[in-house]
């Protein structure tokens, strides 16, 4: 009763504040930076979290206006596990309180704090009637795997969703889940507790200008106004901030997979500016302002100094790309002005498909303009369903926010969906949105993921696919009796290549299915209760 009547209190707060300026006139405000290419020589090539906000001059709050998706909705600040858990591609575990300290410690907003199921934040390995399929994250990797530095998951994987703890969290939770069987309650109310969804979009990409709009409320008046910028980033080690400094945790299961990620802290820009009922204003910031608190305890910002790194494209100082403005060079841009907007963007054109997998599909199609044809388009509501996808049930499809540059109108545009399952018929949905958050109509296309192919994926398929986690107790018992005694006898290696041959395409089929998961279970039950009595 408590949660459900902090949600009810909060319900005012997290709603977006509709824009109600006259139709086709908007008040604007353009961000402009560039995120800096990241050395190779980095151990993970991890891409920088940014979250952008406006305050009035007296410090008071008054709205998030950029956040990136890994934070804003797949939960990376508050999502089950310690800390301090090593990271690695795509990692599912570990709350991040580090990403943004000074935007966490501002914006005014709690959420209950997600914890592992069983309690216990110290282990990466979940039981499966706690694990659901995982449609965003992989599973843990060790370092010198080959799938390390592939960019994508390998294969399915099962993660424990989680459940709402005691505590509190600065951090929302991830809000792009539908609860599945295995997931507590509370995995249904995480969406409806976060309130970043519409300012929520994938990481722009390194080495290309990126630019964000606001659309200010008519509840925001003209007057001066300060931009806050904040850029956290993984891996991004110096002398200071080291891996021997801060280190892997010691004295839990599993401490060999991943990598300490814990390096220099987020970094943080700020630009005044002034909203102008009439004219255009621009203003710049080269130079950060200072840095957040490297363990995420408070929001204060503490003054540039020797630990944070320059001269280094890509790290600490350096994360965002110096660009130039008539001669001015800056970090970060920000543009205010009035824009009169009165027509649609138009339909997405000549839509189809360039490449298809069995999880995957990329989609290409001729792009709109702001004005109906003409311009560049302020954005794109891409959602999905499998089978039919129409104008009545569009809101109900999944929404993907992919990592895709937008081109001008009449120019070839294309973006990825991933995490698809195989030989499955799906819709989507494509509409242009403008600057001034005028809808264009929808666009939609019909496409079928590929069917299962046979090929090397990794051990244990069958019993992964089954128990839901790579490193579950029994399937990790399973590998130890693989190894120990299997691969060392002729009859034991004939069984294991039999096993490589034949199972990867049962697990595929395995792994969708709830029935066919407990059946798999049922069938290795007496196997495991027999290695369990087995002495090796």
């Amino acid at each position: 009763m408590r949660r459900w009547l902090a949600l009810l209190l909060l319900v005012p707060v997290l709603l977006p504040i509709p824009a109600l300026a006259e139709e086709g006139v908007c008040k604007i405000v353009d961000l402009d930076f560039m995120p800096a290419q990241i050395s190779t020589a980095a151990p993970h090539r991890a891409p920088p979290q940014i979250v952008a906000w406006i305050e009035d001059p007296s410090g008071k709050f008054v709205d998030t206006v950029f956040i990136t998706q890994e934070t804003g909705t797949f939960g990376l600040g508050n999502r089950p596990g310690r800390f301090d858990f090593n990271s690695g591609p795509l990692w599912p575990y570990g709350r991040r309180v580090t990403v943004f300290p000074v935007w966490a410690h501002r914006h005014g907003l709690a959420f209950d704090e997600v914890v592992f199921q069983n309690g216990d934040d110290n282990n990466l390995s979940h039981a499966f009637q706690e694990s659901s399929r995982e449609r965003h994250f992989c599973r843990p990797l060790i370092p010198n795997e080959a799938m390390w530095d592939a960019g994508t998951c390998a294969t399915a994987a099962f993660t424990d969703k989680g459940v709402f703890g005691s505590k509190q969290s600065l951090y929302p939770p991830r809000n792009d889940l539908i609860k599945a069987t295995e997931d507590h309650a509370s995995v249904a109310t995480y969406a409806m507790l976060n309130p970043f969804d519409a300012v929520s979009m994938a990481t722009p990409p390194s080495g290309v200008p990126a630019k964000i709009s606001w659309l200010a409320p008519d509840t925001v008046p003209p007057g001066n106004y300060i931009l806050w910028f904040e850029v956290s980033r993984e891996f991004d080690h110096n002398t200071t901030y080291s891996m021997t400094a801060r280190p892997s945790p010691t004295g839990i299961p599993w401490s060999e997979y991943g990598a300490p990620y814990r390096g220099q802290p987020s970094v943080v820009w700020n630009v005044p500016f002034t909203i102008d009922g009439a004219n255009r204003t621009v203003a710049f910031a080269l130079d950060y302002a200072g840095y957040g608190d490297p363990d995420g305890r408070d929001g204060n910002l503490r003054a540039p100094d020797a630990t944070i790194t320059t001269g280094v494209q890509g790290s600490g100082a350096e994360r965002l790309a110096i660009q130039s403005d008539g001669g001015t060079p800056y970090r970060l841009r920000v543009e205010s002005h009035i824009e009169l907007d009165p027509i649609k963007p138009a339909a997405p054109a000549d839509v189809g498909t360039t490449t298809i997998t069995t999880t995957s599909v990329k989609i290409a199609f001729t792009a709109p303009g702001d004005d109906d044809q003409t311009g560049k388009v302020g954005r794109y509501e891409i959602r999905y369903l499998t089978g039919e996808l129409t104008e009545a049930n569009f809101e109900q499809g999944v929404e993907v926010r992919p990592e895709m540059e937008i081109v001008p109108g009449g120019d070839l545009q294309e973006f990825e969906i991933k995490g698809l399952l195989g030989a499955t018929r799906y819709t989507v949905g494509i509409r242009a949105i403008d600057d001034c958050s005028n809808k264009g109509p929808i666009t939609f296309y019909t496409f079928e993921t590929s069917d299962r192919a046979t090929g090397e994926v990794p051990w244990c398929f069958i019993a992964t696919a089954a128990y839901g986690s790579t490193m579950a107790n029994d399937v990790d018992m399973l590998r130890h009796f693989r190894d120990a005694l299997l691969d060392k006898t002729v009859l034991g290696e004939l069984a294991v290549e039999a096993y490589y041959t034949f199972s990867p395409a049962i697990s595929g089929v395995v792994s969708e299915s709830e029935v066919l998961r407990a059946t798999a279970r049922g069938i290795l039950d007496p196997l495991v209760r027999w290695v369990r009595a087995f002495r090796f």
